[in-house]
């Protein structure tokens, strides 16, 4: 029974990390509601567009007279806005942001307006960041086994605050999965969608290579403690509080972002 109640607290650890990753993330779609005249305008912007074609900008205006249009430019750059006109498909508005190379980034507004008031949304400008496509075959296995990879580590640690506990059992499992997820995956992930295997240390400073460098480090580390004396406990707490810590950040916090001083601008038409 308290083995089974310390798995359980340790999926809750998981699947509590992994949407704090996902909601506290820069790719996570920006809500939006606005009153514009009578007709209240609500949706989601995204933030992330991945594979060929142009990311759409829907939004559920009614059936008023509720007009819109998207002004964005690249990111970071201070150039003019390109501001173009939403098309309504029943109650719906609806329009485009151009395709941008692997890593691009664009910002951008809605301007929405009915009877000559003007209402914006969202206030600051979403930032969205454009992608490759990832093949299901190497997403899954990705996905799969970091989260195996953090419960795991997070039962690892549960196992080491007992005073009889030997968490170094768990730690050959928990690098495994981090090889598996991190090393092998996800250097594959990360050339499908930005073209590059790897952009962390010391190649660059990208936060979630970076992340899961460290956290393959802490459990390397506890494997050998553990080699070494099975009863050590520090080796393997020590590591998972590294792992949680390397969880609750952001997905995609200091992700790729191209130079755009050396790629020509894409669909850019000032107004």
């Amino acid at each position: 029974m308290r083995r089974t109640l310390l798995w359980v607290v340790a999926l809750a650890v998981t699947v509590a990390s992994a949407a704090w990753q996902r909601w506290s993330g820069p790719t996570y779609p920006v809500a939006v509601s606005a009153t514009v005249g009578a007709t209240v305008v609500k949706g989601r912007l995204e933030r992330s567009h991945g594979g060929p074609g142009d990311q759409s900008v829907r939004l559920q205006a009614g059936d008023g007279d509720v007009s819109g249009e998207v002004a964005w430019r690249r990111y970071p750059t201070a150039e003019p806005w390109t501001v173009q006109p939403l098309t309504r498909a029943g109650e719906w508005l609806e329009g485009v942001l151009p395709h941008q190379p692997p890593a691009g980034k664009l910002e951008y507004q809605v301007r929405l307006g009915s009877s000559g008031k003007q209402v914006v949304v969202p206030e600051r400008p979403a930032v969205t960041r454009f992608k490759g496509e990832v093949a299901a075959a190497v997403l899954i296995p990705h996905i799969l086994a970091m989260f195996l990879g953090m419960l795991w580590s997070s039962r690892a640690g549960l196992e080491a605050l007992r005073r009889d506990g030997l968490p170094g059992r768990f730690a050959a499992f928990t690098l495994g999965t981090i090889i598996v997820g991190g090393f092998v995956f996800g250097p594959l992930v990360q050339k499908a969608a930005f073209g590059s295997y790897w952009t962390g240390v010391p190649f660059g400073w990208d936060l979630t290579d970076n992340k899961t460098l460290l956290a393959g480090l802490a459990w390397a580390w506890a494997l050998w403690r553990a080699r070494r004396d099975p009863a050590d406990r520090l080796g393997g707490l020590i590591a998972a509080l590294v792992t949680l810590g390397v969880f609750a950040i952001p997905h995609s916090a200091w992700g790729s972002q191209v130079d755009w001083a050396t790629l020509p601008a894409v669909g850019v038409q000032p107004g």
